[in-house]
């Protein structure tokens, strides 16, 4: 049960951060009331990753390297959950 909940959790923030990701798309998007919910709980976990590495163009890729830490932090978590 602990599994599932901290699974979903990971999985629920993920999407969130994609969503603010594509929102960045549509002139004013992130201006709206789900866009300002969203900024309030993804910025803090990508603005570290902002700070370390730089845009690349116009092509921010810290978001896309945020995700993938927060996809082996899931993993590493899993893999504990398991053990116990």
């Amino acid at each position: 049960m602990i599994y599932n909940i901290v699974t979903g959790l990971f999985d629920a923030y993920q999407f969130a951060i994609i969503a603010y990701i594509l929102m960045s798309w549509f002139p004013g998007a992130r201006h709206s009331a789900i866009g300002q919910f969203l900024e309030s709980i993804v910025e803090p976990y990508l603005q570290p990753f902002r700070q370390i590495i730089p845009p690349i163009g116009m092509l921010d890729v810290s978001a896309l390297v945020a995700l993938f830490v927060l996809r082996f932090a899931r993993q590493g978590l899993v893999v504990l959950l398991n053990m116990f």
